[in-house]
């Protein structure tokens, strides 16, 4: 009992450091650069809308009537003044012959008030039409998750942790001030965890909030009906799996930084060899794909990342992740990791001796 209070006192002292030290303040830019693409996003959307409402929406049931064949001049009679209007000529063989023609090429766009209905002529005559949501709840929660999981986890977890955990013991070594704590009266293993524990805190609290704000960024600017419809479904069952997924990155990388902070003078290569690690995920054996964080992290999304088809073979394997593993063996499997560096790290903390000379 008197060793877990240790740690809290260390974890105490320790933790406005973690928060605020000058070399780990661009994390925060990391946990909320996601909000700043969705609030980007839902302004944009804000400022269209607005903008084309301002010219007069289109009731839709107007727009639906409108078939091909139709001329140009019919459709903005019928439906008044759109919102884009474009026309150019464009080149191409006459039938069979090496013959040039100019034809004549127009776009008309309209908006309904939820979604631009786009009218393409050739010749003066309608020959598609096309329509695009403004806003689309469904693409914007995939989206989510591919920012999340692409970004959030791979790079933002990873290196706000690296920042955060690195410097715990490396930093102070720069700074020439951790033999103040090697002359306390408590055992290394307990100063390893008490700054772990302050790491630890800081970063669940950076990232977890950063999830936090961008999920709420995603939602605020779609139809209310349509949030609180999800938000009643499963909204808060999928923001409580992203942000669980972001603290259990913090723990898992946060333990793999500390101990490469005790066992290396350059935080670079354990960070590159890392990063190698985890990207390649997705070529190496069962066995060996569980020795991965982000393995664990994937697996206990709440909704998997969207892939396009249209990526390259090998890009789709690097970015997939491999069969995921239950949610609960996915926890305990990351703990289980955690643990296993931490008592690495603990053996490493013991035999440290200072030498600010060669740091």
């Amino acid at each position: 009992m008197n060793e877990l209070a240790q740690v809290w006192t260390i974890a105490r002292l320790e933790i406005g450091r973690a928060f605020f030290s000058r070399r780990a303040l661009w994390v925060y830019l990391l946990a909320l650069f996601p909000a700043v693409i969705f609030i980007g996003h839902g302004v944009d959307v804000t400022y269209k809308k607005q903008r084309w409402s301002a010219r007069g929406a289109t009731p839709a049931n107007v727009l639906k009537e409108i078939a091909n064949g139709a001329s140009d001049e019919e459709v903005l009679g019928k439906a008044g003044q759109p919102v884009f209007d474009r026309q150019w000529n464009r080149r191409r063989h006459r039938g069979e012959s090496e013959e040039l023609e100019d034809v004549s090429r127009r776009t008309i766009a309209y908006f309904d008030g939820k979604r631009l209905v786009q009218f393409d002529f050739e010749g003066g005559k309608l020959t598609r039409t096309s329509q695009r949501p403004l806003l689309t709840f469904d693409e914007d929660r995939a989206a989510f998750a591919a920012v999340f999981q692409y970004f959030y986890l791979r790079l933002a977890i990873f290196f706000g942790c690296l920042g955060i955990f690195i410097n715990l013991f490396r930093g102070e070594m720069l700074d020439k001030s951790l033999h103040f704590w090697f002359l306390a009266p408590v055992r290394r293993e307990i100063l390893l965890l008490g700054k772990y524990c302050a790491g630890l805190i800081a970063s669940v609290v950076i990232f977890g909030t950063g999830t936090i704000i961008a999920f709420t960024a995603m939602l605020a600017f779609q139809d209310s009906a349509e949030m609180w419809s999800y938000w009643q479904a499963d909204g808060a069952y999928h923001i409580t799996w992203y942000v669980i997924a972001a603290a259990l990155g913090c723990v898992g990388y946060g333990s793999v930084f500390v101990a490469a902070g005790l066992l290396l003078r350059n935080p670079i290569i354990p960070a590159v060899v890392m990063l190698l690690w985890e990207s390649i995920n997705g070529f190496l054996p069962n066995v060996l794909q569980k020795l991965s964080v982000l393995h664990y992290l994937q697996s206990i999304c709440p909704v998997a990342a969207p892939m396009d088809a249209n990526f390259p073979p090998a890009l789709r394997m690097l970015l997939s992740p491999a069969a995921p593993t239950a949610a609960w063996q996915s926890i305990g499997g990351l703990l289980c990791v955690t643990v296993v560096v931490l008592l690495v790290a603990s053996r490493a903390v013991r035999r440290l001796e200072i030498n600010y000379g060669t740091d």
